[in-house]
């Protein structure tokens, strides 16, 4: 199966999502560069490498890393996630890294470096959750996560700590020890506002799904995201007809990929998600990423 799943979304939701995503990228820029920057408080993902490899190598401007290191993280999206997700991503960096060179010589809002941990990590949740909620992403670390929880006992937030730990605690050698510590604001801040900018792509959520066509989006789903599926049998409460219903676990960048699915093999099918806040067992976390 190809994403052909995605073809079939209109030219209203794709369009809204590019409408979004650039707002999304705008005040992430704004946030990084009138906050973060010019107090010398880093991000964690590819974002903090891209900072720190600025700092080192001064000729080369960070809006060039951001894109650059971004590209392998790409690939992997386009090949495991869909071009959908892959081409919105590289625009979100591509109109990111435009408008953090845009920014970088506008007046900071603060120099006072916890003032500028708290209120920039809150600007660059809100701009990276907005990039999230509309099938994109600003850093590629998340994406490589999603595959090393797929085939480890880590959750996918639980790896990006990992990352961001070493990513964070480099800014101590490159900048200070303080940086270091207004970085982990930052960075908390921010992980939380993405939580609430993107209420319903958490990461982990529970899907129902009732359609005529349950067998053929079963196969797509296991086939396309790699997920197991339960069939339960129901009945309608007002036609009494036997239903059959689909339940599987997803994580919150294969929700937009499902969506699409369902889509295609029935436009009218029931479909349901809710959070999950822990799952174990199963294939969820040790599935196979085709």
């Amino acid at each position: 199966m190809s994403d052909r799943y995605q073809e079939k979304n209109s030219f209203k939701e794709i369009f809204q999502n590019y409408i979004f995503i650039t707002i999304g990228a705008i005040i992430f820029a704004y946030g990084l560069e009138t906050f973060l920057v010019p107090n010398q408080v880093i991000d964690g993902g590819v974002v903090g490498i891209s900072l720190i490899l600025d700092e080192l190598i001064v000729p080369i401007p960070f809006s060039i890393f951001l894109v650059v290191l971004n590209i392998p993280f790409l690939f992997i999206g386009y090949k495991q996630i869909g071009k959908s997700f892959a081409f919105q991503s590289l625009y979100g960096i591509i109109l990111a890294s435009i408008f953090t060179e845009l920014f970088h010589h506008v007046e900071p809002i603060t120099d006072d470096p916890l003032l500028a941990a708290i209120f920039g990590g809150i600007v660059l949740g809100v701009g990276v959750g907005t990039v999230l909620r509309n099938n994109g992403a600003l850093d590629g670390t998340e994406i490589l996560a999603t595959l090393i929880s797929s085939k480890t006992s880590f959750s996918v937030g639980q790896v990006v700590m990992i990352f961001n730990i070493f990513i964070l605690g480099s800014a101590g050698f490159v900048f200070s020890i303080d940086s270091t510590f207004y970085s982990l604001i930052a960075y908390f801040i921010a992980f939380k506002v993405i939580d609430i900018v993107i209420v319903g792509m958490n990461e982990s959520k529970s899907v129902l799904i009732v359609s005529d066509k349950y067998k053929e989006i079963g196969e797509a789903l296991l086939n396309r995201l790699g997920r197991t599926v339960t069939y339960f049998t129901g009945e309608g409460g007002y036609s009494g007809e036997e239903k059959k219903v689909i339940y599987c676990v997803i994580t919150r960048l294969e929700e937009a990929k499902l969506k699409a699915i369902v889509r295609y093999f029935d436009p009218n099918a029931f479909l349901a998600m809710s959070d999950v806040s822990d799952v174990k067992g199963g294939q969820f976390k040790k599935k196979s990423i085709h």
